[in-house]
């Protein structure tokens, strides 16, 4: 069983919609209890770093992620902001992150001359950069589906499982142990975020 962190901030349904179809046993649930029990949790998010850590905090979850995560070492996948999340701060405001994962997050910086924008918002290629439980760099040519101004830059470069180019190049999935992350949303990429959370399923 797959537990979705529902904190208000994020696709939930989406999620569980895809996992559904893909028939992953996956349920959406805020229950502090329920997320610490877990067995395996996907961590969503949309929107402001500051406010979801802030939402997170004031819903009694920190503690019991943490507790499913470190101590007990489940799996865990950070989705979009969820990922940035997993970080130990964030340009975008002044409250620290999980801090499960050895980086920050940086707001992604262009040329002025550059013709690309910020957000970066649409699909884009992703190169593997070393295989992991949900990338193998034999695989190639898959695209998902971006909406980011802000990027995690790892400080072990071993963290960073896939990347993109965007004017520069971009760190977009990490992972560590038991803790991984991507900047896309599986849940918006079809066939292909199919396979992220199917891979994900089989950890």
């Amino acid at each position: 069983m797959i537990t979705v962190v529902d904190y208000g901030v994020g696709n939930i349904g989406a999620i569980i919609n895809m996992a559904d179809y893909l028939g992953i046993d996956a349920e959406a649930s805020g229950d502090p209890e329920k997320i610490r029990t877990a067995s395996k949790l996907i961590l969503p998010g949309v929107g402001a770093f500051d406010k979801a850590m802030l939402t997170l905090q004031a819903r009694g979850l920190i503690a019991p992620l943490n507790e499913a995560v470190l101590k007990r070492q489940i799996p865990v996948l950070g989705i979009c902001l969820g990922m940035q999340l997993l970080a130990r701060g964030s340009d975008e405001g002044t409250r620290p992150g999980l801090g499960w994962i050895a980086a920050d997050v940086l707001r992604i910086a262009l040329p002025p001359e550059s013709p690309l924008k910020v957000p970066h918002i649409g699909w884009l290629g992703v190169k593997p950069s070393r295989v992991s439980d949900l990338f193998d760099p034999a695989v190639q040519n898959e695209r998902f589906y971006f909406d980011h101004g802000y990027y995690v830059q790892c400080d072990n470069a071993e963290d960073v499982t896939a990347t993109i180019d965007y004017g520069q190049e971009l760190c977009c999935a990490v992972s560590s142990g038991n803790i991984s992350g991507v900047q896309f949303h599986p849940e918006k990429s079809h066939r292909f975020g199919m396979r992220v959370l199917e891979a994900f399923e089989k950890i």
